[in-house]
């Protein structure tokens, strides 16, 4: 009994030293000898799964400082994919579509009654959860997430075939009075 438990922890650990010294796939680099970042695929039969989870957080967020939710608005939704489309196509993260749009007018497009209080776009690498973060990091962007005016949410993305991500997201007011420019 003692010969089998020995060969057993000897096998162990020939296995575990094995594996230690087996050399690790090289990291690819960009041009600037920077890491290339890791690809992430976007399931497209995620994307409903993907809005709840984004507007989730985002409501976690507004919930602590007393901010009402955001609901999923289908018209900000698609106005948000028109505006992400458009990034996609130039490959350039713009607030102006290349038609001269504005966030305003895309939502006003496709039947969003009310106004337009801001739009968010990312062109990255990075999943939904990450790309959040990234913009509750930043004042501005954070500023229109958290705005108190705010009662709906669109929210889009168009991954091209680098695997790069454009994403679009808008809050909106049913109420037009609170209508901003642009």
């Amino acid at each position: 009994m003692d010969n089998c438990r020995f060969f057993l922890f000897a096998m162990a650990c020939f296995l575990v030293l094995t594996a230690c010294a087996m050399p690790q796939p090289p990291v690819a680099l960009d041009r600037d000898g920077q890491p290339l970042p890791v690809l992430f695929r976007i399931d497209p039969a995620t994307l409903p799964m993907i809005k709840a989870r984004v507007l989730d957080r985002v409501n976690d967020e507004r919930r602590a400082i007393g901010a009402a939710a955001l609901r999923l608005d289908a018209a900000l939704n698609a106005a948000a994919l028109v505006q992400s489309r458009d990034m996609g196509q130039r490959g350039q993260a713009v607030h102006i579509g290349q038609d001269g749009s504005s966030p305003a007018d895309r939502a006003r497009a496709t039947g969003y009654r009310g106004a337009v209080l801001g739009e968010i776009l990312a062109e990255t690498y990075a999943p939904d959860l990450a790309t959040l973060a990234a913009w509750m990091q930043q004042p501005d962007t954070r500023a229109v997430i958290l705005d108190d005016q705010g009662r709906d949410l669109g929210l889009a993305y168009v991954q091209d075939e680098t695997g790069k991500i454009w994403w679009t997201l808008l809050v909106g007011s049913q109420d037009a009075s609170f209508a901003r420019p642009g």
